[in-house]
This record gives structure tokens, sequence and C-alpha cells, in this order.
């Protein structure tokens, strides 16, 4: 599958603006982490496009993400592929167990705290945010609530990186996204 064919499938599946740009988000980190780890940043964005394509038409945990996956495995999708999508999911049962997966999981819910962070910044640009007001914000509980912490923290300790680090990482690969992303 190349990257048309994924932006097509997802806007497909997903009308959510915000929903699509949190799928670029992530694109974007996933990007970032491949050439980190020496992969394909086309498969591995890939992967970040699609992981929530299904959230729509399957948001609960009973069928999200693996009706999804259920389709890609009907398209040919690699199993990798597959493997990594289930596992940004703990729920469903499939471990983080390639660097793919793992950076999926570490990326998935930090871009969404990112963005909240962002959104509160005086200018709301990504180029002006400062990744240890991320950091800070991680702290609040109160703060974008919804953001599974836990799992920013686990997918960090996976890569082998501080979460400092891994923040700068991924507020870097989505400022080269920022324009898409409307910050």
């Amino acid at each position: 599958m190349k990257r048309e064919e994924a932006w097509n499938l997802l806007c497909e599946w997903t009308k959510s603006d915000a929903l699509r740009k949190h799928a670029l988000a992530v694109e974007a980190a996933m990007r970032f982490y491949a050439v980190k780890f020496g992969e394909d940043p086309e498969e591995w964005g890939i992967v970040g496009l699609l992981h929530d394509f299904d959230y729509e038409k399957y948001p609960t945990m009973e069928e999200h993400p693996m009706k999804g996956v259920e389709h890609l495995r009907s398209l040919g999708v690699p199993e990798e592929w597959c493997k990594a999508i289930l596992a940004h999911a703990p729920y469903s049962g499939q471990q983080a167990e390639s660097d793919m997966a793992k950076a999926l999981l570490a990326s998935d819910e930090l871009t969404g705290l990112i963005v909240a962070t962002t959104l509160v910044q005086p200018t709301k640009k990504l180029a002006d945010l400062k990744p240890k007001s991320v950091r800070k914000r991680m702290k609040e509980k109160a703060f974008a609530a919804r953001v599974n912490r836990e799992d920013i923290i686990a997918g960090a300790e996976m890569l082998g990186i501080s979460l400092e680090e891994h923040i700068e990482n991924v507020v870097t690969a989505m400022r080269g996204s920022a324009e898409a992303l409307g910050l």
C-alpha cells in the first residue's frame, strides 16, 4: 500500500478533521522514528496514518482497532503493520514487539498532548512550543485528561530513550507537518 492509498482509505473511513489531523501528527512521529531506527519512513508513516482509521466506525474497545486490522489484512497489508496497529491499543492483547509497534504506542497519545499544549500557548504555533512545556502539562492530570500518560511513559521506556528526549523528538517531527496540522 502506498501513502496515497492509505490517505484515501483514512479519508473514506474518517470524516472528522480532528481525527485526520491526529493521523497526520502520528504519521510525522512515525516517519521521524523510522529514520532514527534506519527503517523505511514511508512504511512507518503509513502505519501512523492508518492506526485509527477505523475509530469513527468502531469506537469501542471491543472493535477498535481489531475491525480496522481485519480490513487491512483483507487488503494484504504486511502483518508487521497489523501487529503494530493492534499493539497501539494495549487492550487488544497484542504486545508492542517491533520497533515500529513501540514507536506507534509511544507516539500516539503524545501527539494529542503536544497539540493540546500548543493550543494553550499564546501563539498557538508548534514552532514556538518548548518541549519542557509539554512535560509540565503532562504532570497536570486535569489537562488533556483523556491522554493516557502511562502509554507515553511506557513507550519511551520501550524505545530506550528518556521521556524528555521522546517529547523533543515528537515535537520536532510534528513541526515538519505544522501547516497540515493547522499549528
